[in-house]
């Protein structure tokens, strides 16, 4: 591929995707929902399988998708996803939430609608899996824009600071992986994208 910045230039939104098993909830950041019918009512939703979330899932076949706004915080992307469900728990202390009818939560702030889903399909896509689901229920919170991934990244998301180290910088999060080589699989700790995605400092 000539330059694979094309495919910063795809239009994406971000949500966050939750899902309840047992006693625990859990949510992560994805940029891939989509509705893909509308009689029924069905949307695809793309997870990385290093999210917890993504396990989730699998396991109960269902999930929500708060829809962020233009009014979301840079707290929330770093909230549900720069840290990992496996090792924090994601809802201690957070309060922006209410609980759907399906019993798992969908956020209140910086966001403006909200959908509940129903797995009735699953694609494996290697890194990721490709969730097909039956929309159950949603409601519209406020009428603020949906944010996009250009407006996250020139809005939102806090420029790099300048460092002196060397390393390789994520394009996606601004995550720093110190040494002057980057495995070739190596996978941001943060954002969970690969390492096509970092450029040298």
């Amino acid at each position: 591929m000539k330059n694979k910045n094309a495919m910063f230039q795809l239009s994406y939104g971000l949500f966050v995707l939750s899902a309840k098993d047992g006693e625990k909830s859990n949510g992560c950041i994805v940029n891939t929902v989509q509705q893909v019918t509308t009689s029924p009512n069905r949307i695809l939703a793309a997870v990385n399988k290093e999210n917890y979330t993504h396990d989730m899932i699998m396991s109960t076949g269902t999930f929500n998708v708060s829809i962020l706004s233009e009014d979301a915080a840079f707290d929330t992307f770093q909230h549900f996803g720069f840290q990992s469900g496996k090792t924090v728990d994601k809802m201690k202390g957070f309060t922006d939430y209410e609980i759907a009818d399906n019993g798992i939560f969908y956020l209140t702030k910086g966001t403006n609608a909200y959908l509940s889903a129903k797995v009735f399909h699953t694609i494996d896509l290697g890194t990721h899996t490709l969730f097909l689901a039956d929309v159950t229920d949603g409601d519209v919170l406020n009428e603020t824009a949906s944010v996009t991934y250009a407006y996250y990244h020139k809005n939102i998301k806090p420029k790099p600071q300048e460092t002196k180290k060397t390393g390789w910088r994520c394009k996606i999060c601004g995550y720093v992986y110190e040494g002057e080589e980057l495995p070739k699989d190596f996978i941001c700790p943060l954002c969970k994208h690969g390492a096509e995605d970092f450029e040298k400092i």
